[in-house]
């Protein structure tokens, strides 16, 4: 374990906040005695990450950060929205958290005011990953292919849609097979299975199914495919077209265009006051050498390699920051702007249905959430941002 930095158990983050009456000062920094983040399962990625942030923290700073492992994007946020941490390392979770999608539909959540402090795009990207053996070369050659969805992850399946959408495909175009977890999706490639898998390049899952008697193949989706892109948008509007230069199979000789979001994505809600979020983004920023080689995928944490006019705006104390380190522009202040409204349109509209006597069946719920949402977006001249 390193020094200073501490795993909890839910049951003792109880009680821990972000306030604090001891701040370490530092390069005008002021930062409390104890941070809590949130973050994936520990392994993954995003943990490493926040792992290798809280020691730069810890060294330069003093401030002891407990990063806590959560194993979906709702036990993520708990913490968070009841301020016992400060900031949560998410994926693309925290969109469907803004726009009251999937698990954040229910009665207990509903759209969060989520905002960005600093998020990671790196060498790697997202896509579908191909066992070789079947001969599918391109998307489209998924058609009456086996494709892995995994239970209870409504996000990692979207993102599998948004794939195939690319290719005009649809779930009912393939054969979906399910899965009780993203592992156990990424065994049955390796075992034949399934035929094709969602994930990063770098996952280790992945580099086992490369090296496996089934090879692993990643089909193209070119940015000059614009029709195939906005097919693919319509579906998950998070995704942007990026070349992969690392990964199964990939490499800086041996390139693929695919798509890409930021992971992972440290956010905090709207509601956190700027001065906090701005000491935690600015001391990321200031000692991102520190950090930066602690975990793949560090190193897209940079000021200059922040993902801009994405579809979650930027919390203030972080556009401060930003714009200390030099890397805001007018253009993307007004971008941001529009996605604040939008957070706030989502905002009146979930308080609106929750005042229509909505049913209390969890299923028609949410059905009724849906039109509620999509009425709203409509009628702000706002794109809903999933397929009808």
């Amino acid at each position: 374990m390193l020094r200073g930095l501490l795993v909890l158990a839910p049951a003792l983050v109880a009680g821990i906040s972000f306030a604090s009456t001891r701040y370490s000062f530092a390069e005008d920094i002021k930062l409390p005695a104890t941070l809590t983040f949130t973050a994936y399962d520990t392994g993954t990625a995003g943990f490493n990450i926040a792992v290798g942030v809280g020691k730069m923290m810890k060294d330069k700073y003093g401030t002891d950060v407990r990063v806590l492992p959560a194993g979906n994007d709702v036990a993520r946020l708990a913490p968070l929205r009841a301020k016992r941490a400060a900031s949560s390392a998410m994926g693309s979770g925290t969109y469907f958290a803004q726009e009251g999608m999937f698990e954040f539909g229910a009665k207990e959540w509903g759209p969060q005011p989520l905002q960005i402090l600093l998020s990671s795009v790196d060498c790697n990207c997202g896509s579908l990953g191909v066992a070789a053996d079947t001969g599918v070369k391109e998307l489209k050659d998924l058609k009456g292919k086996r494709v892995g969805f995994v239970v209870g992850s409504p996000a990692l399946n979207q993102n599998s849609l948004a794939v195939l959408a690319f290719a005009g495909l649809t779930q009912k175009d393939v054969k979906a097979v399910e899965f009780a977890s993203y592992g156990a999706m990424w065994k049955g490639l390796i075992n034949n299975d399934v035929d094709a898998a969602f994930g990063t390049t770098i996952t280790g899952p992945a580099k086992e199914a490369e090296t496996s008697p089934r090879g692993l193949i990643w089909p193209p989706l070119p940015a000059k495919d614009k029709e195939g892109w906005a097919r693919m948008q319509k579906v998950g509007s998070f995704f942007f077209p990026q070349t992969a230069t690392c990964g199964a199979g990939i490499s800086p000789d041996k390139p693929v265009e695919l798509g890409n979001y930021p992971y992972p994505i440290f956010v905090a809600y709207a509601s956190q006051p700027a001065d906090q979020v701005y000491a935690i983004t600015k001391a990321m920023i200031t000692n991102y050498d520190a950090y930066k080689d602690s975990a793949p995928g560090a190193g897209g944490l940079a000021a200059d390699r922040q993902t801009k006019n994405w579809v979650v705006p930027v919390h203030p104390g972080s556009v401060k920051a930003l714009k200390e380190a030099g890397q805001w522009s007018d253009a993307q202040e007004a971008h941001n702007n529009k996605l604040i409204k939008r957070q706030e349109v989502l905002a009146a509209a979930w308080a609106d249905y929750g005042k229509s006597n909505p049913p209390s069946d969890d299923k028609a719920f949410l059905d009724g959430w849906m039109k509620a949402r999509a009425t709203a977006l409509a009628k702000a001249d706002m794109p809903n941002g999933f397929e009808d």
